[in-house]
């Protein structure tokens, strides 16, 4: 019977241990087995300190040890190897059983889901939208409705509206071309004919008139 045949029960169907029993038993045997690879090593070394000790002075005893210390060597890598092969195992075990545990949240979160949904219909869920958007355009409606102003020049005629904007414009073009070219020329003062610093006698009458056109001749 192999050592993973007694490890999980000589191999009788009706005693299959659980993924955590497994994974205990192999931890259990590891240990056991690091134990004896310890045990082996320090074997080693007695075995290679003996040879050394006696070298050419008592060949016998000296390959005698070395003798001994390759079957040690031989021991160790079999135990190293089943160390391997059971580290692989628990390994595997650790990983299924982690996935064990993760299907089985999954299966009962899927159920959980499903329970909440048992209630809901898709074509009621359907219907129940379409009625919220309605209330929202009913509500949006409503709104421009009070929004909107009652009374307020909703008969006003939009061409006399737009007769009166061209009539305050052209009032506006036309004060602004008087600010530009400045006051009417009827309202300044006469500029004066003479020649500045000279001013024109004053003719009294007829008379003087004549004096001195007589006086010129």
């Amino acid at each position: 019977m192999s050592l993973l045949a007694k490890l999980f029960g000589g191999g009788k169907k009706d005693q299959v241990p659980s993924p955590a029993e497994a994974i205990q038993r192999l931890r259990e045997v590891e240990e056991m087995l690091l134990k004896k690879s310890d045990f082996l090593e320090k074997k080693i070394g007695q075995q290679i300190a003996t040879a050394k000790k006696h070298g050419t002075k008592n060949k016998r005893l000296a390959l005698q040890a070395l003798k001994k210390k390759r079957r040690f060597d031989q021991q160790l890598q079999k135990i190293d190897g089943t160390l391997s092969t059971i580290e692989f195992q628990r390994k595997a075990l650790e990983d299924a059983s982690t996935n064990t545990e993760v299907l089985k949240v999954m299966g009962v979160a899927a159920k959980a889901l499903k329970g909440a949904h048992n209630n809901l219909d898709v074509d009621k869920v359907h219907d129940l939208m379409d009625e919220v958007a309605e209330g929202n355009e009913i509500a949006r409606e409503i709104s421009d409705a009070i929004s909107n102003p009652i009374g307020f020049g909703q008969d006003v005629d939009e061409d006399d509206l737009m007769a009166e904007l061209e009539e305050l414009e052209q009032k506006e073009i036309e004060e602004h071309l008087l600010d530009v070219n400045g006051p009417a020329t009827e309202d300044l003062p006469s500029v004066p004919i003479s020649e500045p610093g000279r001013r024109k006698p004053v003719v009294k009458d007829d008379d003087e008139m004549n004096d001195l056109a007589a006086w010129a001749s």
